[in-house]
């Protein structure tokens, strides 16, 4: 195994000003054991998710390769832009008032795993947001329950919220 050339972000966009992170783990592998996505951020980004706006003003951080063939909105969320073709998410401010925005990742969720894919380690944030991810589980159980395979007009807001947090709904 090759040791990980350590390398710091420092990030100042709309939402963090001189927010600095050091990349401690090799992009896209050494995840917790627990945490096993389905989706890389590439992925989820060139399929559609957030409307298309969640990482317009944030391309510098993130490998340009990310953004090739990214369905992204530089007018406001389009749900059109969504891969289910449907909105599935809440606003900010929804997420901020149930706590569950952490000062490191102000815009949430994706924020959060798109620095852990990178190489950020925080642990008692990684352990947090793995629950969150795990907690999703549920939807992937009610789907295939009530759901034929492949039929995706069987509950899209929810195969589109699952996409959202990197599980492959398209599967199921």
């Amino acid at each position: 195994m090759c040791p990980v050339k350590l390398m710091t972000i420092i990030v100042n966009d709309k939402m963090q000003k001189g927010y600095r992170y050091t990349l401690v783990a090799p992009m896209g592998r050494d995840f917790d054991p627990e945490f096993a996505p389905e989706l890389t951020p590439k992925e989820m980004l060139r399929l559609g998710v957030f409307g298309g706006k969640y990482m317009t003003d944030r391309t510098k951080e993130f490998p340009a390769d990310w953004f090739v063939g990214a369905k992204l909105s530089l007018r406001g969320h389009d749900s059109t832009l969504n891969y289910f073709g449907v909105s599935a998410s809440q606003p900010l401010s929804i997420w901020r008032s149930k706590g569950w925005i952490a000062p490191e990742d102000p815009r949430g969720w994706f924020q959060w795993y798109c620095r852990y894919y990178l190489g950020r380690r925080i642990a008692e944030e990684d352990a947090r947001q793995i629950r969150r991810w795990k907690a999703m589980r549920r939807h992937v159980r009610q789907i295939e329950r009530n759901c034929e395979r492949g039929d995706f007009t069987c509950r899209p807001r929810q195969r589109q919220a699952l996409l959202q947090w990197a599980y492959d709904s398209r599967n199921l």
